[in-house]
Order: C-alpha cells, then structure tokens, then sequence
C-alpha cells in the first residue's frame, strides 16, 4: 500500500500535469492565432491537450482508488 506522503506527491504531480497541458493549449491556440497556422494544425493541438486531460483524468481515478483501498 502506498502511504500518504506517496499519495500526496501524486496529487501533486496531476495537479501539475493539468496546469502544464492547460497553459500548452493556450500557448498552442495563441501561436497558432499569430502564425496563422492551418485548422488541421490546431486540431491536432486540441486533440493532444484532450488526451493530456483525459490522462490526467485517469490518473486522478488511479490515485482515488489507492486512496480508497488507503482507508482500511
């Protein structure tokens, strides 16, 4: 079983992966805005930062669980 310091620094490291994906979305959509990059260009920097959230959410579901069978 993981201990909470462990589970702690874990929250910690998705809190920080959703802030870094979060501020490359926005830098990507403003460079893309000022550089007149092409649609398909910006899709496929909405679609990364989409499965950047989508791993930080299932990160968040993993540390739950650990914090669940933590409980006991």
């Amino acid at each position: 079983m993981a201990d909470s310091e462990e589970l702690n620094r874990q929250g910690r490291n998705i809190g920080l992966l959703i802030a870094g994906v979060a501020v490359g979305w926005v830098a990507a959509n403003a460079l893309g805005a000022a550089l007149d990059w092409s649609q398909r260009t910006r899709a496929f920097f909405d679609l990364a930062a989409g499965a950047g959230f989508l791993m930080a959410f299932w990160m968040i579901y993993g540390l739950w669980r650990a914090r669940q069978k933590n409980k006991d």
